[in-house]
């Protein structure tokens, strides 16, 4: 059984190559302003799916929200703003902050 970091490696190594020099047209001319409407759109579908209580279609829009969010670094990280290891980072130590009576 893969780690879930390991299974999260895979999936930004995909993201990767969908916005890398051989990789998707349609991926490689995607913007921040261009990709709001999908950031919306799988959030609600995500709320839709919460709603409906089915755990399959739940994990399908979460994983379509969790797509959107390594779209964005990644075009972060192309225009060398941060990196998902960033934003990973940051709310690693926010929950830390956040919860000091555990931590």
């Amino acid at each position: 059984m893969n780690s879930s970091g390991q299974v999260f490696e895979r999936l930004v190594s995909i993201v990767n190559t969908l916005m890398g020099e051989n990789g998707c047209p349609w991926d490689r001319i995607q913007t921040r302003e261009s990709l709001k409407p999908y950031l919306i759109e799988e959030t609600y579908e995500t709320l839709e799916a919460l709603d409906g209580n089915d755990p399959d279609h739940i994990k399908e829009e979460l994983g379509d929200l969790l797509y959107q969010i390594l779209f964005h670094s990644k075009i972060a990280e192309l225009n060398q703003e941060f990196t998902i290891d960033e934003v990973v980072n940051n709310l690693s130590e926010k929950m830390l902050r956040r919860h000091p009576h555990v931590f």
